[in-house]
């Protein structure tokens, strides 16, 4: 049985990068939410479990709590932030309002020596985030580090296997927290760290196994990084009774749809292109919220897969690229979290269907699918490829898409993507793209008034899409860029570059 950390989330905006720093040791992790009953935890116990810091304070009326007897299974469980109060209030302990509250850095004293602390200097930075703070350490658990405002800055139980911090080890700015989450999962929670892309293709390729049985599997094949890697992986498992069904939805970059025939018809597996263009752009007409786009495309990418399904006897599952962020922003599965978007291929499916979905990469973060990829011994070329989203172009055309708006979008795409390859800038950007801006401005060319589109470009840097910062083009590339746009695609007669990081915006506009 693969090992395990259960992340409970009670909120927290670093949730996410806890489940991150567990995978990067090698062991890996789950987030689920914060009231997951014992019963459903003991179905698949986990070695360790982490309860993640949240906004709340154990005080406020029906603020979340832990099943309580989750912390009687013997399991090791770490507390972080929130997690360590709820754990002290629950067993027994104090929590209180601080007069003096700590956001930010702030040093961490050790008063004891503590297998958590293994390889840690007694006196190091940490990042702190909490108006309130622990009075009294519950029965049987001592305090075994300290700050200027905070005596009980880290706890542990007498059977050591119970610890709580009132910092955020997950962070980078905690100097030492690489090593304290180390120290928890390998020292107290006695765990291997072997979970590795082989590890995780090996597992994947049981589990696919066991789930389908001797049926058959249709799978949405982009030519993109997600959808790519799970074909391989379905592939590896069930051989021919995989058929990737590769639909042009008419919403594709320029050129993509031949360049993935292309592709794909290396590939000892079965291929079908279905060109729906029409079928797709025809649902889409005089729509302009994002939200309906996406689930009118992801409606339509199921039906397009039944029908194809219904030409090959015995199809009974439907396959997907889902990844662990799609999951993340469309439902709130974890705890008081908001739902950001749907995805295409998450919220966006029918709710009646006629097949059973397989997600081969639905617990993966994206750099770790591509490390997959490379197991799998994919083309540099697929593995490469920035992503796309599944709607497509439609959700770069602000209001409503019709072909002239797609035939300008893709020219000014490809002219940006170029443009970076050219330069060698594009492997260093995490995704990068055009957005149609349908706001007419003045503009002046050979002396006339011209009255046309914006062009908005779009490139970021990111480890695995949950955050990401704009990327530092020059001024010099930028300049040949909107040059090239505005000369050579006639609509747009301005060029703006995107700024926002994500957090507090997404990295797609829509």
């Amino acid at each position: 049985m693969r090992e395990k950390v259960l992340v409970l989330d009670f909120g927290s905006q670093y949730t996410q990068l806890i489940a991150r720093r567990t995978r990067e040791l090698g062991v890996y992790s789950e987030i689920k939410p914060y009231n997951t009953a014992t019963d459903e935890i003991k179905k698949d116990p986990p070695g360790a479990i982490i309860l993640s810091g949240g906004p709340s304070s154990v005080w406020e009326d029906g603020s979340p709590r832990v099943d309580g007897e989750i912390l009687s299974l013997g399991i090791p469980v770490l507390g972080i932030c929130y997690g360590l109060q709820v754990l002290v209030f629950q067993l027994g302990g104090e929590v209180e309002r601080s007069e003096k509250r700590e956001y930010g850095p702030a040093v961490l004293n050790l008063v004891t020596e503590d297998l958590l602390f293994s390889g840690v200097e007694k006196t190091s930075g940490v990042w702190m985030s909490h108006g309130d703070r622990v009075l009294r350490v519950p029965e049987g658990f001592t305090a075994i580090a300290d700050t200027e405002n905070t005596e009980c800055a880290a706890v542990r139980n007498a059977g050591g296997n119970i610890y709580g911090v009132q910092f955020h080890p997950e962070v980078v700015h905690t100097e030492f927290g690489a090593r304290m989450l180390s120290n928890f999962l390998f020292q107290v929670a006695g765990l291997g760290g072997n979970w590795t892309a082989g590890s995780f293709i090996e597992h994947s390729i049981h589990d696919i196994r066991e789930r389908v049985g001797n049926g058959k599997i249709i799978c949405g094949l982009s030519g993109g990084v997600d959808s790519s890697v799970a074909a391989a992986l379905i592939n590896e498992a069930v051989g021919r009774r995989l058929y990737c069904i590769f639909v042009d939805t008419g919403c594709m970059r320029l050129d993509e749809a031949q360049e993935v025939c292309d592709a794909f018809s290396e590939f000892e597996m079965n291929f079908i292109h279905v060109d729906a263009s029409e079928r797709f752009l025809s649902h889409l007409e005089g729509v302009e919220d994002p939200e309906t786009k996406r689930k009118i495309m992801g409606e339509q990418f199921v039906r397009v897969f039944e029908e194809e399904a219904e030409k090959i006897s015995d199809v009974r599952f439907l396959a997907q690229g889902t990844l662990y962020p799609d999951v993340i922003e469309s439902v709130s599965v974890k705890g008081p979290s908001a739902v950001i978007k749907s995805h295409h291929n998450v919220g966006g499916l029918p709710e009646k269907m006629n097949l059973e979905i397989v997600e081969p990469l639905r617990e993966l973060f994206k750099d770790e699918v591509r490390n997959v990829g490379k197991a799998l011994e994919l083309p540099s070329s697929l593995i490469g490829r920035h992503p796309f989203p599944g709607p497509g172009l439609a959700i770069r055309i602000m209001g409503e898409v019709t072909r002239e708006r797609l035939s300008i979008l893709r020219h000014a795409d490809s002219i940006f993507i170029d443009e970076l390859k050219k330069s060698g800038a594009y492997d260093e950007i995490w995704q990068a793209f055009c957005v149609f801006i349908p706001v007419k401005t003045v503009g002046v060319m050979g002396d006339e008034r011209t009255y046309e589109n914006v062009c908005a470009l779009r490139a970021v840097s990111s480890t695995d899409g949950m955050t990401a910062d704009w990327s530092k083009i020059s001024y010099d590339l930028l300049g040949k860029i909107s040059v090239r746009i505005i000369n050579e695609v006639k609509g747009i007669n301005r060029v703006v570059y995107d700024i926002s990081t994500k957090p507090p915006g997404t990295i797609e506009w829509q």
